[in-house]
């Protein structure tokens, strides 16, 4: 899953992802966007993995997808028709993965989060950002649509007027005004987003990890869902969480009046 463009190593039950091309402001190619892919797909079926940290080495992020090499090696134009086969099995694959798996995923961005990158920090579960980070859609200053999910994700985290402003007007948004929009969990100065951002995914590892799963699938679904099928999906969550090991342990650590000590089972 690992290439020299994409870190991938666990720690424990954090699986830590590194976008690492700083020389190209950790732009994505087809490879790290397969490798993430592959990654995030087998922490999902994976019992010991119970958090992803999602971070890109040097001072940025990830400023989007890398265009010119994936054309690199074409005469000519693309085939017409090439950008609606490819997207499905690329940045249309890698936002669903993110979001519908149980396992909770955090980002950390400082420095640029643009295009995809813009996308993968919305569709984390928690998403630290640098104060001075800056995010930004790009598309309608290039001259083409967004991707990735982005037109889905961005007004329903910020409202229609605050999408509309980013994504046909080209705003770019600082850390501290996209924390205060709800765009990102929270901003930090830049130098604490990585601290920041691992205290936070070592918490999700060591909390319940089959509540907190279901919980995740919940907030996905019950976008989409009637009231009536989100408390039959409640009631389901429920069911399944109640009968975890986890479960007994906070029961009992309520009783004993002690923190608990959660195992993800």
């Amino acid at each position: 899953m690992g290439t020299d463009r994409l870190g991938v190593v666990q720690d424990g039950a954090v699986l830590r992802l590194r976008l690492d091309r700083p020389d190209k402001r950790n732009a994505l190619d087809d490879v790290m966007v397969a490798g993430l892919i592959e990654a995030v797909v087998a922490a999902g079926s994976d019992e010991s993995v119970r958090a992803v940290l999602l971070t890109g080495a040097g001072d940025h992020f990830c400023s989007g997808a890398d265009i010119v090499a994936r054309n690199a090696g074409i005469d000519g134009r693309p085939r017409v028709g090439s950008i609606q086969r490819r997207l499905p099995w690329q940045a249309h694959r890698l936002v669903p993965v993110l979001l519908e798996t149980q396992v909770p995923i955090v980002c950390g961005v400082r420095g640029w989060a643009a295009g995809i990158g813009l996308g993968l920090a919305l569709a984390a579960d928690v998403t630290v950002v640098a104060e001075d980070a800056r995010l930004w859609a790009p598309y309608a200053a290039r001259g083409f649509t967004p991707d990735g999910g982005v037109t889905w994700m961005l007004p329903r985290r910020i409202g229609e007027v605050r999408a509309r402003r980013m994504l046909l007007l080209g705003e770019r948004v600082d850390g501290v005004t996209a924390a205060e929009w709800g765009l990102v969990d929270r901003a930090v100065s830049s130098e604490a987003v990585d601290a920041e951002a691992e205290k936070v995914a070592i918490a999700l590892a060591a909390g319940p990890t089959v509540a907190l799963g279901l919980a995740k699938s919940l907030l996905h679904t019950g976008r989409s869902a009637s009231l009536e099928a989100h408390l039959r999906d409640e009631a389901f969550g429920m069911e399944l969480s109640s009968r975890s090991e986890d479960f007994r342990e906070g029961l009992a650590a309520f009783r004993e009046k002690r923190s608990p000590d959660f195992t993800g089972r």
